[in-house]
């Protein structure tokens, strides 16, 4: 299936599999999409420049490498590292808000001072609503 999003004289068509959607992939199941104006494309751009991401440079060339993309435009890397940066962040905020409605029952001590720990219980759930299943590996005694 394919969509075609327009923006003034340009048409970007965006290829994905059928029945494939998950909230990872970005491509969503709408008829029609927003894009922003070419304004606040190139002012992203620009911000880019300036932004220091979370997971270096080097790291998201060197994946992007591995999957046979060279980027020669250092922008493409951060916005790529912006994304990753993002889906990270989505999945440690699910994966508390797994942590906090299990313990919501257990103790009702104070909350203020209270630390949560990422643990497999918590993230497996929340890896699972993106479509990435783990499972334990079995340890050996």
């Amino acid at each position: 299936m394919s969509e075609g999003l327009q923006q003034g004289n340009a048409t970007v068509n965006v290829k994905h599999e059928s029945g494939a959607s998950s909230p990872a992939s970005g491509v969503g199941t709408a008829e029609s999409r927003s894009v922003p104006s070419g304004q606040s494309l190139s002012e992203l751009l620009l911000q880019l420049e300036d932004y220091s991401p979370t997971l270096p440079d080097a790291v998201t060339a060197h994946y992007l490498n591995t999957a046979g993309l060279e980027a020669s435009d250092p922008r493409v890397v951060r916005l790529v590292s912006l994304a990753a940066q993002k889906f990270l962040s989505d999945i440690t905020n699910d994966a508390l808000q797994h942590c906090k409605m299990r313990g919501a029952g257990q103790s009702k001590k104070a909350t203020k001072d209270k630390r949560y720990t990422l643990t497999m219980e918590d993230l497996t759930p929340a890896l699972q609503e993106y479509g990435i299943n783990v499972k334990k590996p079995h340890y050996f005694v």
